[in-house]
């Protein structure tokens, strides 16, 4: 799975609201590392909530969530991704009459997103 298709980022709930203490949730990669996260910040990918909501787990669950599809060093990029835009506004409504743009990206997605032309991150080693 690539990256571009594993980010399908949604706004999950107001992650500006940091008053208690986040559970955290466990990903495990299709190579077998670990990845301990705050529960909100994984389920601002799309993926990997609706994933949760399938297999009905509860954010204070301490299983390991497995990931088959998706290598560490993608899911690497996914969590820096999402934990930098944590407290970011929610996306506006997709308007599929509007053209979708690509000028308005901020200059750290912009270097975030700089991948070498043979895409080597995304390759298994």
């Amino acid at each position: 799975m690539s990256f571009e298709n594993f980010v399908l980022f949604g706004n999950s709930s107001n992650l500006s609201n940091f008053s208690r203490v986040m559970p955290n949730i466990k990903l495990q990669s299709s190579d077998g590392e670990i990845f301990e996260v705050d529960v909100e910040i994984a389920k601002a990918s799309v993926t990997i909530k609706t994933m949760l909501e399938d297999l009905g787990m509860d954010d204070d669950e301490q299983e390991v969530v497995p990931l088959p599809n998706v290598n560490s060093t993608i899911l690497k990029k996914v969590i820096q991704w999402a934990t930098y835009h944590q407290n970011d506004p929610p996306p506006p409504e997709d308007d599929d009459s509007k053209d979708k743009r690509t000028d308005d990206i901020s200059s750290w997605d912009a270097d975030f997103l700089k991948v070498r032309k043979e895409n080597e991150w995304c390759e298994e080693k």
